[in-house]
């Protein structure tokens, strides 16, 4: 997918806290989004950096993280 395609791609690589290098979804908001749901889970901007480097992005590990606060 060309960067011209999502006129945010720049601002959302540069907000984007995914570890995972080999990435294809980072700066594409929508399609991580549809990734991580599609297989039970929220995307890393979801959680504290010491969480998301975990790549433990169930939706239990979520709500255990909101039931701290």
């Amino acid at each position: 997918m060309p960067e011209k395609e999502c006129k945010n791609y720049e601002k959302n690589r540069q907000r984007c806290n995914c570890t995972y290098e080999p990435c294809s979804r980072k700066g594409y908001c929508c399609e991580c989004l549809f990734y991580h749901r599609g297989h039970g889970e929220l995307p890393a901007c979801f959680f504290p950096p010491e969480v998301e480097r975990t790549y433990d992005r169930s939706l239990r590990r979520f709500l255990q993280l909101q039931a701290k606060k």
